[in-house]
């Protein structure tokens, strides 16, 4: 579990306060490695707004939307022309958590990542990074005196656990800051009470 597959290298994450130089240096570091970039804002309602200020930091650079309640043809057309490198930023929602696979793009910008779980953010920092190249996580936040406790702890966690192989860690650490729950409460298992402990 903990060997990770050949020639990948552990994504550098970094927690930082929302900077539109560093969006800017990010976004065109990538592109003119060749690269490509997920640019992910949870909110469908200013998707085209946040477009509208990279289109101002980055003028040269092709920037396209993908989110839930886009009709499925043109989501699924959005995502082909992502993959076969038709523009260089997919801003998006947390629809791309799972089973997008693109070697090609190796830099994510998760914003206002105080709002995800833990486990979002593992598996949503895991799009990038999926070949030989170096890759980059920057989750963007307030400043950390101003968050909650455990939204410091989850962001801390992915900072700390950057290496391949260390889902495993993030897991504890999850579990560490949530609590294990009330296994054999009524409130988490429902229907204890009727079928009884001995079963």
């Amino acid at each position: 579990i903990n060997t990770p597959p050949p020639n990948r290298q552990p994504i550098h994450t970094e927690v930082r306060m929302i900077n539109d130089e560093l969006i800017r240096d990010s976004i065109y570091y990538e592109v003119y490695r060749g690269g490509q970039v997920f640019f992910l804002h949870n909110r469908v309602k200013s998707l085209p707004d946040m477009i509208g200020m990279l289109q101002r930091l980055c003028p040269d650079v092709d920037f396209a939307m993908a989110h839930g309640q886009m009709p499925p043809k043109n989501l699924e057309q959005t995502l082909f022309d992502f993959v076969h490198k038709k523009f260089d930023v997919l801003v998006c929602t947390n629809i791309i958590e799972t089973g997008l696979d693109i070697p090609n793009a190796n830099t994510i910008i998760i914003n206002n990542a105080h709002h995800f779980g833990l486990s979002d953010l593992h598996q949503m920092r895991g799009r990038v990074g999926r070949s030989n190249k170096k890759a980059f996580c920057y989750l963007f936040c307030p400043p950390l005196s101003v968050l909650t406790s455990d939204a410091r702890k989850r962001l801390q966690t992915l900072e700390d656990f950057s290496d391949l192989g260390s889902g495993f860690n993030i897991a504890m650490r999850d579990l560490d800051i949530r609590g294990a729950g009330n296994i054999l409460g009524g409130e988490q298992s429902g229907f204890i009470s009727d079928i009884g402990y001995e079963t």
